[in-house]
């Protein structure tokens, strides 16, 4: 396996904890429930505007999950400077022999800067984040749009995320997938889909390098 992709929300990154605070800011917005982290960890999924209609219990328009995207986002970039790495990011990082890079949900503009005051930026051999103004879709055409400005075959490529949308991404290129239990999905979601789990990231980075065999 010769090039290893990471994501950043909920795996590199740490971030359980403010993604819920900054949900719930959203959903106060409009009288909606208070979702605890379990909860979250159950119900997330991709495009994030399905999982505000499966809380809510209702459909979101465009205009209404623009305003929620809009709080969610000034909610947690308050709390992004006290978000640490995953306790073995550096590590994991740092075991994998091939090349890696970096794609995120996460506005590009903002994304980058974070990744290089994290000291991750020289590590990787490209940083790509969402060049919308709105976020919350599905990973697979930006993983596509990420190999390609790269010249890396899906099949010469592992992702390791914390999403269902994770492993479809990867599905959609033909690329290997290893999912983290650490970050916004339960880990029975992640089991369920038949795919190699890890529990730690420096795991993670192990299962990739079994290679093609290891991961379908």
């Amino acid at each position: 396996m010769a090039h290893l992709v990471w994501d950043w929300n909920g795996t590199l990154l740490n971030d359980l904890e403010p993604v819920v605070e900054a949900t719930n800011a959203a959903f106060a917005l409009i009288g909606g429930p208070v979702v605890d982290a379990d909860e979250h960890r159950r119900d997330f999924r991709r495009p994030v505007v399905d999982y505000y209609a499966h809380v809510l219990g209702r459909p979101i328009d465009a205009d209404e999950f623009s305003r929620l995207d809009r709080v969610f986002h000034d909610t947690y970039r308050t709390r992004l400077v006290d978000c640490a790495l995953a306790d073995d990011a550096i590590e994991a990082i740092g075991a994998w022999d091939g090349t890696q890079s970096l794609l995120s949900m996460y506005f590009h503009d903002e994304l980058v800067p974070e990744i290089t005051r994290r000291g991750l930026v020289d590590r990787l051999a490209r940083v790509d984040g969402l060049r919308a103004q709105v976020g919350g879709g599905h990973k697979a055409e930006h993983l596509i749009e990420h190999l390609d400005a790269l010249g890396v075959r899906g099949e010469d490529t592992v992702l390791i995320g914390d999403s269902v949308d994770d492993a479809h991404a990867a599905d959609e290129v033909g690329a290997g997938i290893v999912l983290y239990t650490g970050g916004f999905t339960h880990p029975d979601v992640l089991r369920s889909l038949g795919r190699p789990v890890a529990d730690s990231l420096v795991e993670a980075v192990k299962i990739a390098a079994q290679g093609r065999r290891g991961l379908d």
